[in-house]
């Protein structure tokens, strides 16, 4: 399995420095911005990233929709506009925004930090023999990355301001591998920043966060998939299916369930549906039903159909408007 993972990390490197020599570190002269090398060097490993999760998205993921669809397909209009939010975060573009504005502040802060004194914490050190190999890291790092999704998500629809913005995407009625990226972008900002902040805090390489976010992505393409799988009674609790995710989705179920106590919603999960076994918000009795959001189905409240008009409503009722 470590020959396998050298494998694959030798011709994922291969491939990022032909895309930077080839393409980007090109562009970058001549646009005047030879002084931004390294970071192109780092994006050219985000586009690398995420051509490969489309090309699995493609080639597997979108056959086994059409053979096995949880619903039939009537919206391909807002579908398209998955594939808008999509190709904006995974070929790097979104990330690129990101070290732009909100990352090389927050990497030049802790580095300043650390330089007056606060220790630098490698997580995958702890145990020595253990958790030190590359796979083993990766799973631990993982599994870290995990935890911190499952918060956040589970926060996303506790707190009325940040589910005026998560609503974008859970207001996809028509949901396949294409909706994991329908996000707000400020909604994008905040757990983007958040997830680097713990990278940088526990000590994950940068090549290795490219990994750990690209592995969880196509993994979340499969789990929002226009698909009636269900992992069977053993599989669902080891890992989050398609069924057991489009439960999260269910019109009335998202934000407006108030069955447990204050808990609204269930299935918080990103992969592993352990945390939400856990903490009390696994519900494992799903079907393929329909999703939305309970005021959109039966109070016709508009969502926003295309790209720019669900970010503008988005930000309408994070201020308390519409």
């Amino acid at each position: 399995m470590e020959g396998l993972t050298a494998a694959f990390s030798g011709a994922f490197d291969a491939a990022q420095q032909w895309l930077f020599e080839a393409v980007i570190g090109p562009a970058a002269f001549a646009l005047g911005a030879g002084h931004l090398l390294e970071d192109g060097y780092a994006a050219a490993g985000w586009v690398v990233a995420g051509l490969l999760q489309i090309a699995v998205m493609l080639l597997l993921i979108g056959p086994a929709q059409r053979l096995w669809p949880a619903e039939p397909v009537t919206d391909r209009a807002a579908i398209r506009v998955d594939v808008l939010y999509t190709l904006l975060h995974r070929l790097g573009l979104f990330k690129l925004l990101m070290f732009f504005t909100f990352e090389e502040g927050l990497t030049q802060a802790l580095g300043a930090l650390r330089a007056r004194g606060m220790p630098t914490l490698h997580l995958d050190q702890l145990w020595p023999g253990v958790t030190d190999g590359p796979l083993a890291s990766f799973v631990l790092y993982l599994l870290v990355f995990d935890l911190v999704g499952y918060l956040i998500h589970r926060a996303q629809h506790q707190w009325d301001r940040w589910w005026s913005l998560h609503a974008v995407h859970h207001s996809q009625r028509q949901m396949t591998m294409w909706s994991d990226n329908r996000n707000h972008l400020l909604d994008s900002v905040i757990t983007d920043v958040a997830q680097v902040l713990v990278a940088i805090l526990i000590g994950v390489a940068p090549s290795q966060f490219v990994m750990l976010v690209a592995a969880t992505q196509l993994i979340e393409s499969l789990q929002h998939a226009n698909l009636r799988w269900s992992f069977g009674r053993l599989g669902e609790r080891l890992l989050i299916s398609p069924r057991f995710h489009r439960r999260h989705h269910a019109i009335g179920i998202g934000h407006e369930m108030g069955a447990r106590g204050a808990l609204k919603g269930v299935n918080f999960g990103v992969l592993f549906p352990w945390w939400d076994m856990l903490l009390g918000s696994a519900d494992f009795g799903g079907r393929c039903e329909p999703t939305g959001i309970r005021d959109q189905v039966e109070q016709g409240r508009d969502y926003g159909r295309g790209f720019w008009a669900q970010q503008w409503l988005g930000l309408k009722r994070l201020m308390g408007g519409h």
